[in-house]
């Protein structure tokens, strides 16, 4: 890896930034000053930045976060804060999203710096299924189950969707299980049927299901079993 890229995703700084670091002598390589950004380092090496020593990273970082709302699945939005929030430097510009949620939507969120597994999660071909405590704003009708399960053809759509499953709670609040990821799907399905989402919340992605003991806003790292279901 080239030592002004290093640099700046352990620290948060742009590669310009970390050039400028450099040619000012604020990283020493194996205890001595570098000023050559472009210089080839290797976890073998002692990188130190102002007096720091940057620790290295290894690459298969999993995180489960449990999402509040009004705040967003991506880097940069403008309107809403970030969920990388929570995270400190260097892991908040390390990871991605396995999936997103809206704004308004809480609950798991899968995060890595894994490429390849997050494609086995997000990919319509691998079939991942997705569980969702949904509030409505009428009462749930007795022939939803039945509709979601032949699937729905959406506005704008030219496919209906794959078979959902549907456990009614209460009058106002089901579980609804998708296996597909069409932008803003839950809300359109019930638009479909005639009803309006007030509240949703995810809680289950695969075999992954939300740990009850994180509060909104926090995380902790995925389990081996976790992490191994979806390269099964």
């Amino acid at each position: 890896m080239r030592l002004d890229k290093f640099i700046a995703e352990q620290t948060g700084l742009t590669r310009s930034q970390a050039g400028k670091a450099l040619r000012a002598g604020a990283v020493a390589v194996n205890g001595e000053i570098e000023k050559n950004s472009a210089r080839k380092i290797s976890q073998a090496d002692e990188i130190v930045f102002e007096g720091q020593r940057l620790d290295w990273l290894n690459e298969g970082v999993y995180v489960m976060l449990h999402k509040p709302q009004h705040c967003v699945c991506s880097h940069d939005d403008g309107d809403y804060p970030s969920v990388f929030q929570f995270f400190d430097y260097p892991l908040s510009t390390k990871l991605h999203c396995a999936g997103r949620l809206d704004a308004d939507t809480t609950g798991l969120v899968l995060l890595t710096d894994d490429g390849q597994w997050s494609h086995r999660i997000t990919s319509p071909k691998h079939h991942c299924e997705k569980t969702y405590l949904v509030t409505l704003a009428d009462p749930v009708e007795a022939f939803y189950s039945t509709k979601l399960a032949e699937g729905l053809l959406l506005r704008g759509e030219k496919t209906l969707t794959k078979p959902a499953k549907l456990e009614i709670l209460d009058d106002y609040n089901v579980n609804l299980t998708i296996s597909e990821g069409r932008y803003h799907q839950v809300k359109r399905m019930f638009a479909a049927l005639g009803n309006k989402v007030v509240a949703l919340h995810r809680w289950r992605i695969g075999n992954v299901v939300l740990d009850e003991t994180l509060e909104e806003g926090e995380f902790r790292m995925l389990t081996e079993k976790e992490i191994a279901y979806f390269y099964e």
